[in-house]
């Protein structure tokens, strides 16, 4: 097969196999007397392999690790990867389906209906009106339960239920009240500090850890993300916020 032909067989562009090839996820084909990649099948079920697991939410870097693990192993075995692949993607297909038709079935639609149950009662605690901060709070939430899987949901969840414990909910609130407070202010007020140091204190060790974990070390999209809605001030608190959780770990 050509790269066209294998392109089309798989469901991607042919841009998209070249850039694969450049990251090592695809090897490199025999190529013909004229020159030209001289695609087999083994080729196509390893490029199959490596859009559904981008599918299925995997980094490039994970992908990388799964397919490692695959060298060497007969085709059998490979498909029988990808067969499981394509069964997890269905999973997470009719889970969506299913949330889907509950959302439908509400009368009354608002802007975090399509949110699970559980996260939904998560953002019910940060519902502090008239708090911008709260807002994003929520807004970043409702993100994460948009696009993760049903597994990291159930993760993030309960991470954050302690936060709903009686005199937490309280707690929270106060402090979206300081950090709505530092909006106009420098980042060397020394209110920056302190608060800072308060947010790391009210959040569970569970959740510290949880954090820790999926936070790469230059902080990562979401943070960058975060960073980018807050004032200077308000940034700041929220960089040695980060800085004290990981002295934490």
């Amino acid at each position: 097969m050509r790269i066209g032909e294998l392109a089309a067989l798989v469901g991607v562009s042919t841009r998209t196999v070249r850039h694969y090839h450049q990251l090592g996820l695809l090897p490199e084909p025999a190529r013909t007397a004229g020159g030209y990649r001289d695609y087999r099948l083994r080729d196509a079920v390893l490029l199959a392999r490596v859009r559904r697991l981008a599918e299925l939410g995997l980094s490039l870097d994970e992908i990388r690790d799964v397919l490692a693990d695959d060298r060497g192993r007969d085709l059998r075995e490979v498909l029988l990867e990808l067969d499981s692949d394509l069964a997890r993607q269905q999973e997470l297909i009719t889970a969506r389906r299913v949330r889907l038709a509950a959302l439908l079935e509400e009368g009354e639609l608002r802007a975090d209906s399509a949110v699970s149950p559980d996260m939904a009662a998560v953002l019910r605690d940060l519902d502090t009106e008239g708090s911008t901060f709260a807002e994003m709070d929520r807004e970043m939430l409702t993100l994460m339960d948009t696009v993760a899987d049903p597994g990291m949901r159930d993760e993030i969840v309960e991470l954050m239920r302690p936060l709903a414990e009686p005199g937490m909910r309280e707690r929270a609130h106060e402090l979206y009240r300081r950090l709505d407070g530092l909006a106009d202010a420098e980042p060397g007020d020394p209110r920056v500090r302190e608060l800072a140091a308060d947010l790391a204190a009210h959040m569970p060790d569970e959740l510290v850890r949880g954090v820790i974990e999926h936070l790469p070390p230059e902080g990562g999209p979401w943070l960058d993300a975060m960073l980018e809605e807050l004032t200077p001030a308000q940034g700041e608190v929220f960089r040695l916020m980060v800085d004290m959780l990981k002295e934490q770990a």
